[in-house]
């Protein structure tokens, strides 16, 4: 089944290359400085971030004796949450979105998932390129570890992608999941070690925000951008099967629910 409809997919890969082009082009049709602001708002925020955290706020990492220790922590986490909120975001709404689309034409439906995660990918690579642009003038671009990042950023993705188809479909038949996962995704924020480090939380607050899926991630992204460490891999495995479950159950869903999902559309 999975062979199948990726395979569908592969055929329709010039639909999913247009589609995200389209998008891409359009965001910044009519504008003066055009694709330029694909840069100059991602590297507007690392430089805010840099600044007033490192020189206003004057931050510090426990234990870590640099002023730039925790812009470098906090956009790790920030760009990397910012990647999986937008993915599962846009999926949760691309049925929707697209459905004059899925009413007039035949292709693959696995081929809208594929679209809303490549838009995503592509202004997180964006933005990622410069971060580490700002790492390598910094003198913080981490060494061979950064070999992990792939395996990393893959994880996230087919976890966020996962969610999303997930949520996606449930938003067709129940509309109030996308209006209830905007307040959890809020929450789900704040439950994340992203903006302060686990060790400063008190020990009962620290094992609960352990059991959120995405806390070992993000501290394995931040690890490897302030120290150069490879993650720890077992730490990473309750969000693989956590991932495998997930995407088992959207495809499930998917291939059970496509039918009526056109009819309720």
């Amino acid at each position: 089944m999975l062979l199948r409809m990726f395979k569908g997919a592969w055929q329709y890969r010039g639909f999913i290359v247009g589609s995200v082009r389209r998008e891409f082009e359009s965001r910044y049709r009519g504008s003066i400085l055009g694709a330029a602001w694909t840069v100059l708002n991602p590297l507007a925020m690392i430089l805010v971030y840099t600044v007033i955290f490192s020189e206003v706020m004057r931050a510090r990492l426990p234990g870590v004796d640099d002023k730039l220790a925790y812009s470098v922590f906090l956009c790790s986490g920030l760009l990397t949450w910012g990647l999986f909120a937008e993915v599962v975001s846009r999926s949760l709404t691309m049925f929707l979105d697209n459905a004059n689309l899925l009413k007039k034409l035949n292709f693959p439906r696995i081929c809208l998932p594929l679209v809303s995660v490549s838009n995503a990918l592509l202004n997180f690579m964006i933005i990622f390129a410069l971060f580490c642009g700002f790492l390598v003038i910094s003198g913080r671009l981490p060494g061979i570890a950064l070999l992990a990042f792939p395996a990393l950023l893959f994880l996230q993705l087919t976890f966020a992608a996962g969610l999303g188809m997930l949520l996606g479909l449930l938003n067709v038949f129940f509309r109030d999941v996308g209006q209830m996962f905007g307040i959890v995704l809020q929450f789900w924020f704040w439950f994340t070690p992203i903006v302060y480090p686990l060790s400063i939380l008190p020990e009962p607050i620290r094992r609960l925000v352990q059991l959120n899926p995405l806390t070992a991630l993000i501290q394995s992204y931040q690890d490897l951008f302030l120290f150069g460490r490879w993650p720890e891999w077992l730490h990473l495995l309750p969000l693989v099967l956590i991932a495998a479950v997930v995407c088992g159950l959207a495809l499930l869903l998917f291939r059970s629910r496509s039918g009526e999902m056109v009819d309720e559309l």
